[in-house]
């Protein structure tokens, strides 16, 4: 009888997995995190003290409305925000409305960080009175909320709302101040519900849900410590999506690790040789996916938008931290525990397992769907692609001109209301007014070219400082408007072309305007990097070039069906004026980086087991086996960012929606549909122009090695 052959060496990746999940190493793997949450994770709270919610960390960097927000500091010494209170009867303002006014003036120059105040001004009608209030941002939301206890106290039949920018502002810092504890109770418990579906083990789901706990806390953390030391911009809005996502993406990258290891419990009888062989398997797709994903967000970094651009970094540290604890510290915790984790169906060692048919027959529904890949590839891509397309044509809906200040919530808050009298009985554009800022000697030159701009109803006196001369022109029509953007664009040719004044335009609707712009030059430039980028991580990972060409079209063809598919609902179903302007960039890089984790999942296994099954095989074992895992994995993203729905703010709403809709429209058509049956179709040319699309695959062993 012949000596057996020898084992094949085990790779480097083999070895390095063997130290996350050593007898002893496991442990050290332990301590470290225990050590490093011990230091970092009291930053973690502190994230909120460096978010910054004013206009210039959400402005583009170097818009003119932007720098018109720095020259003003010079007329004042602290940065405010306008508050505008306003009282309304409508039988008509009486004598009791405008002493009860007049006494709130007083009380409102006690407010916190409260400059001086002016009014109440009369409205033509005599049905409202308006009271102007300049507040800083030292507590913004109590001296709104104040001023609202205060104005409310009147006559009967007097109505009173606080409204303006520092109205507004208050209302969506309160939602932001709400947001991180919410998300994290929201996301948490529907991982939890989930995870005890899925896994089916009262007690398997603690073990994913305590790392992905570790790894926010030490995202957070980092991103404080990028705040505070390098500058880097966190907003209300980015802080929350942190929470959603480092959940939603560490819980995929544990669903696949754990399915591994489950599959590999059944190979080993010892669960640290188990866990090696299932790290060596599932790393370089979960590196992938995360190198992927945060790949995407840093090309964020390039955009003109400040909250766009300082959003990359934070989400990408989310995401690199949940790799790193999904590859340390969740297999160090696993084997720890040992396979009682898994009650009731623990997995035990079987030698029938070691056939390679034996894991794919436990897996009866996803062997159906790839037998019908295999069955009728051509018509199934034709079908599925056909779908997708007929959703695409819902982008005609899309409207992605920004939102109107009522049109920000999803209800109708205070500001709202009180925005609603102020249009009622005032110039529409009265409490927002566009700010020019030019140069003193040609005050009156700019004075002419503000008054004689179509669109706009008063200006103000000038007021100079340090060779500087401010105007404030109160436009005709609503701050928010179309109509007043215009104004805005008729007011900067009128200025620029005063000589010698370097005259600029700013205020809320100049920086809508400007937003909506960089918006659209973000997308032209960021969005076929980001592509480019990604498919160069798809090509490195799979070595080929056909393969990770059809993983990009199907992903970019499902994003312009999510895309289009949600701009109905929003319009039809939510009832939604639109999106914001930063919306569409936001949603491509959340869904394409997304979607194609889930494909990578998928051609990973597929090119693993082509390499002895050949490709037509390989993709219906692939797609068996990992069918069923992926698809948790991606209820399970969609899930947490679908808890973002329950927000009052729209943005999050229609982000929370879409990213869910999309990722299911990936996992259920594109990975378990469309992909295999493409790739199917045109067989092992898919591998061009590597190996596998020249040689037969070799002849598959009775024995199955794990590490092959």
């Amino acid at each position: 009888m012949s000596a057996p052959s020898p084992a094949p060496p085990r790779p480097r990746s083999y070895r390095l997995a063997g130290l996350i999940a050593g007898r002893r190493t496991k442990w050290a793997v332990l301590a470290l995190w225990i050590v490093l949450l011990a230091a970092l994770g009291p930053l973690a709270g502190k994230l909120g003290d460096v978010e910054k919610n004013d206009a210039a960390s959400w402005l583009p960097a170097g818009a003119e409305s932007t720098r018109v927000v720095e020259l003003e500091k010079q007329f004042r010494k602290d940065e405010t925000m306008l508050a505008v209170v306003v009282y309304e009867r409508s039988g008509g303002i009486t004598a009791a409305d405008r002493a009860k006014a007049e006494s709130d003036l007083a009380a409102f120059q006690k407010l916190p960080g409260a400059q001086k105040a002016q009014g109440p001004f009369p409205s033509k009608d005599g049905k409202a009175l308006q009271t102007l209030v300049p507040l800083t941002d030292e507590d913004l939301i109590a001296a709104v909320d104040q001023a609202r206890d205060l104005a409310e106290r009147g006559p009967p039949g007097l109505a009173s709302h606080v409204t303006g920018p520092a109205g507004g502002g208050a209302d969506q810092f309160e939602v932001f101040q709400s947001l991180d504890g919410f998300l994290l109770i929201a996301a948490g418990l529907v991982v939890i519900v989930l995870l005890l579906f899925i896994y089916r083990s009262p007690v398997l789901w603690f073990v994913p849900v305590l790392s992905a706990v570790f790894a926010l806390g030490l995202a957070q953390s980092t991103v404080y410590l990028l705040a505070k030391y390098a500058d880097l911009t966190v907003n209300g809005q980015s802080a929350g999506i942190l929470t959603v996502l480092v959940f939603g993406v560490a819980t995929d990258y544990a669903l696949l690790l754990v399915a591994r290891y489950r599959e590999e419990l059944h190979r080993h009888e010892d669960r640290h040789e188990a866990m090696a062989y299932a790290l060596h398997r599932a790393a370089p797709a979960i590196i992938a996916s995360a190198a992927t994903v945060a790949v995407g967000l840093l090309c964020l970094m390039l955009a003109e938008m400040n909250s766009t651009a300082g959003m990359g970094p934070v989400a990408a540290a989310g995401v690199l931290t949940a790799l790193a604890a999904m590859t340390t510290l969740l297999p160090a915790l696993l084997v720890i525990c040992g396979r009682w984790l898994f009650w009731p169906l623990i997995p035990r060692y079987d030698a029938k397992y070691l056939e390679p048919e034996a894991y794919e027959a436990e897996h009866g529904i996803w062997s159906r769907v790839a037998g019908m890949v295999g069955k009728r590839p051509r018509a199934l891509w034709a079908a599925t692609m056909l779908g997708l397309i007929v959703l695409t044509l819902g982008l005609g809906s899309l409207k992605a001109d920004g939102l109107s200040d009522a049109g920000q919530f999803t209800g109708k808050p205070d500001s709202v209301k009180g925005s609603e009298v102020v249009a009622r009985h005032y110039a529409a554009g009265s409490g927002a007014p566009a700010v020019v800022i030019g140069k003193a000697p040609a005050s009156e030159q700019i004075a002419q070219a503000v008054r004689g701009t179509a669109g706009v109803a008063e200006v103000s006196a000038p007021v100079t400082a340090n060779g500087d001369v401010k105007f404030e022109a109160t436009l005709k029509d609503a701050a928010d408007s179309q109509a007043a953007r215009e104004t805005i664009d008729r007011l900067r040719s009128a200025v620029h072309a005063v000589p010698s004044a370097d005259a600029k335009v700013g205020g809320m609707t100049a920086t809508s305007l400007d937003i909506k712009r960089a918006s659209a030059r973000d997308n032209k430039v960021i969005i076929p990097i980001v592509l480019g980028m990604v498919l160069l991580i798809l090509i490195a990972l799979l070595r080929a070039l056909v393969a990770p060409l059809l993983m990009m079209g199907t992903v970019v063809l499902s994003f312009l069906a999510s895309l289009g598919a949600c701009a109905v609902i929003f319009e039809h179903a939510f009832g939604f004026e639109g999106t914001d302007s930063g919306f569409p960039l936001l949603a491509f890089i959340f869904l394409v980086a997304l979607g194609v984790d889930y494909n990578i999942f998928l051609m990973h296994r597929v090119r693993e087991e082509s390499q002895t099954l050949g490709t037509r095989r390989g993709i219906q074992r692939g797609l068996t086996v990992t069918g069923g895992v992926i698809t948790s994995a991606g209820l399970v993203l969609a899930a947490t960012f679908a808890s973002m729905v329950t927000l009052p703010l729209v943005f999050m709403v229609e982000m929370g929606f879409a990213v869910a809709f999309g990722v299911l429209l990936d996992t259920l058509v594109v990975r378990s549909l469309l992909l295999p049956a493409l790739s199917y179709d045109i067989g092992r040319r898919i591998w061009t122009p590597g190996r596998l699309a020249k040689e037969a695959p070799t002849e598959p062993a009775k024995v199955l090695d794990p590490v092959g």
